[in-house]
């Protein structure tokens, strides 16, 4: 026991150096800076002399390593979720995070009122596939129960080998008991962007999450949907999107704002405080704009959400995003490790503070996605039968005055100028549409934009 009672030692010979440094010199401190120097150092003579005794009487040699690391993670966790120590491995893994792909189920988790609770499942991932929803509370995983784990320990048990099983409890608003869910652990890409046309001259861009190539990836998108003329309109999906990278956010919003402020924060000192501006743009684009957020829509998510709100640059729909205002700033240290540290609270250029409340949407549309078998179930319905004037018989053909002699082209001939992928495609959008019922209300907000401003210009 001779190493631990060194460690001891010197921990407390480096809180006696310290006390000079709080207390020098006294006569220009606050009485109140005084009593919290003097507080410290009692609770560090506290905390060293239960070291010793755990390492003098412990009914099993103890670690010093863990018992320390096991201290630091502690005095995290009493501040606040978002705060957490990483040592080497988790820092690395939290690296990876922002630039490739790793093996898990595919969800954002955080601590809301100490309970392990689903941010956002990530697209097309298994934990997407069986059915996981933002405010999920994971109550236990593989049988033990998460309230008292860690965050960081939660993911770890979370992630694992491709192809292997984890099992976890989970319990959802309105549910009167636990309910097993057994997910099979996959590769978890991390395509940020992805973009497609919902209609011509209407575009959809879709951002997973902030990382490090969002923007580029963007910028990419964009040019690939105004390449054949400029845009109608454009929905931009920012639903289960847990967050990510500050300036990721920052320059998303950027590109559709000139001037005015995007996002700024508030530290607890005034020379951390931190704002950051628009700017003109090469391209300028001029298309109305919905931004679609749900219950998973959280911190860098709610920062471009905020601004373009703010700015009346885009109209917000959906329903009141998840509340998470807070900044967090990664320092590296020595040993390989990491401390992700809530540095400050962010607030849109209107001066909102979206912690623990959200952004709320310009029109409130409550989350309901159509499953496949439901959408299967709706689309076999049969559907009501009017009798039109093309029914009657001996109807007449429709022909302009310019093309009298042209009637409606066959069914089979219009189908034969479109080609199977393209018409798979029209299919799949159409589809997710028609399941996607806030998709399609942005939709058809655009479109009643563009009609009512050409209306406007004649």
């Amino acid at each position: 026991m001779k190493s631990g009672n060194s460690i001891t030692k010197r921990l407390l010979f480096v809180a006696i150096l310290l006390l000079p440094v709080f207390t020098l010199p006294l006569w220009d401190r606050d009485s109140r800076v005084i009593a919290q120097t003097q507080d410290t150092y009692q609770n560090l003579e506290t905390f060293t002399a239960i070291l010793h005794m755990l390492q003098q009487n412990y009914v099993e040699d103890v670690d010093s390593k863990e018992l320390l690391e096991g201290a630091i993670k502690g005095m995290l966790n009493a501040l606040d979720p978002h705060s957490s120590y990483m040592d080497p491995e988790d820092f690395k893994d939290l690296q990876i995070e922002t630039k490739g792909s790793f093996s898990g189920i595919g969800i954002e988790i955080t601590m809301k009122d100490s309970i392990l609770t689903v941010v956002s499942p990530i697209d097309d991932t298994p934990a997407f596939k069986k059915g996981l929803k933002a405010g999920d509370k994971i109550i236990k995983i593989e049988g033990e129960y998460t309230k008292n784990m860690t965050l960081m320990d939660a993911v770890k048990r979370l992630r694992g080998p491709k192809g292997t099983d984890v099992t976890i409890s989970i319990h959802r608003k309105g549910w009167t008991e636990l309910k097993e869910v057994t997910i099979t652990r996959n590769n978890i890409p991390l395509i940020s962007v992805k973009a497609k046309t919902l209609e011509p001259g209407y575009g959809y861009i879709r951002i997973r999450s902030f990382q490090a190539n969002t923007t580029k990836d963007f910028k990419k998108s964009m040019a690939e949907l105004t390449k054949d003329g400029d845009l109608k309109g454009l929905v931009l999906d920012l639903r289960n999107n847990p967050g990510g990278l500050l300036d990721q956010a920052v320059r998303i919003s950027d590109i559709f704002l000139d001037k005015g402020l995007i996002v700024y924060t508030k530290a607890r000192l005034k020379e951390n405080n931190l704002s950051y501006s628009a700017h003109k743009n090469g391209t300028k684009y001029t298309f109305p704009i919905v931004v679609l957020v749900n219950e998973g829509s959280a911190s860098a998510s709610e920062i471009v959400a905020g601004a373009l709100q703010d700015h009346k640059r885009a109209l917000v729909l959906g329903a009141q995003s998840f509340g998470k205002g807070s900044v967090q700033t990664i320092h590296p240290m020595s040993n390989g490790a990491g401390l992700r540290l809530t540095t400050a609270l962010y607030y849109t250029p209107n001066g909102r503070s979206i912690q623990a409340t959200g952004i709320t949407p310009d029109i409130i549309v409550p989350t309901a996605f159509l499953t496949e078998e439901e959408l299967e179930a709706k689309n076999g319905k049969e559907k009501p039968k009017f009798i039109r004037e093309k029914d009657l018989p001996h109807h007449f053909n429709n022909k302009t005055p310019d093309n009298k002699d042209k009637e409606e082209p066959k069914k089979d001939e219009e189908q034969s100028t479109v080609d199977d992928k393209t018409k798979l495609e029209l299919d799949e959008i159409k589809n997710l549409i028609e399941k996607d019922n806030q998709l399609k209300q942005g939709l058809m907000i655009l479109k009643s934009a563009s009609i009512f401003s050409s209306m406007h210009s004649r």
